[in-house]
């Protein structure tokens, strides 16, 4: 059943209004009829049972069923805070990230990172990025939305880190890096939130690796062959989920 996101209030055994992309998407692409069904959520959990009651040019009417708790988020949080790549590889990691239970993703401006933004044009790249995370919920039947952040530089995030209050015994983070001995067959089972710094195509820097590790980040390697940047995020989240999350 074609899952629908609708940053309005649900109600069940209402009718709502759907326009703009999500109604072209219904009428034009899905090519949905009156009286076929639809589930909605709205990025505040749960979803809803619907019915189209009209379909209109630049319009869709819905009738609005039920109400389904049904859940499938991750017990992890994890934060991905990855090297920006070039257009489709970095829609790919976004896609892929949130297909994997990702909670928070931060795009990152590194040494090495081929792609340089103004201010209008990460304004139009952000939008861009929240659209593909939201198919990727659509299509992965989930209902809440994972946090992407403005793009910033890496070092001005682990700025952040350091001025954060939050003990580092209660967040485990990792820095995936080629060169790096251990694994995470070798790492306790974390307790609380998890952030996975990823680098660019180029990969990090010594500087940023330094720096890095100054700021409570451990070099993971996930084997003997290096991957290119849109495969290490997510490979690396899989296996997180593998051994400590809901992959099975």
């Amino acid at each position: 059943m074609p899952r629908i996101y609708i940053p309005l209030a649900l109600t069940p055994n209402s009718e709502i209004s759907i326009e703009g992309s999500a109604a072209n998407h219904i009428g034009r692409v899905l090519r949905l009829k009156e009286g076929d069904e639809i589930t909605l959520f709205n990025g505040e959990g749960g979803e809803y049972n619907a019915t189209l009651t009209a379909i209109e040019r630049k319009m869709v009417r819905t009738h609005i069923e039920a109400f389904n708790p049904r859940e499938c988020e991750s017990p992890l949080r994890i934060t991905l805070a990855q090297g920006i790549s070039r257009g489709e590889r970095m829609d790919y990691t976004l896609q892929k990230s949130v297909e994997l239970g990702v909670s928070r993703i931060i795009p990152l401006s590194t040494e090495r990172c081929g792609v340089k933004f103004d201010a209008k044009r990460a304004a139009k790249r952000l939008q861009h990025w929240q659209g593909v995370i939201i198919s990727a919920c659509e299509q992965s039947g989930r209902n809440y939305i994972p946090e992407i952040l403005p793009a910033i530089s890496l070092h001005a995030w682990l700025d952040a880190h350091r001025a954060s209050n939050q003990p580092q015994n209660e967040a485990l983070r990792l820095m995936l890096q080629p060169r790096a001995t251990q694994s995470l067959r070798q790492l306790t089972p974390p307790t609380g939130e998890i952030s996975l710094l990823i680098g660019p195509e180029g990969g990090l820097s010594d500087n940023e690796i330094e720096v890095s590790t100054q700021c409570g980040f451990q070099g993971i390697q996930l084997g003997p062959r290096v991957l290119r940047t849109e495969t290490a995020g997510v490979a690396a989240l899989a296996a997180l989920q593998s051994y400590w999350g809901d992959l099975r």
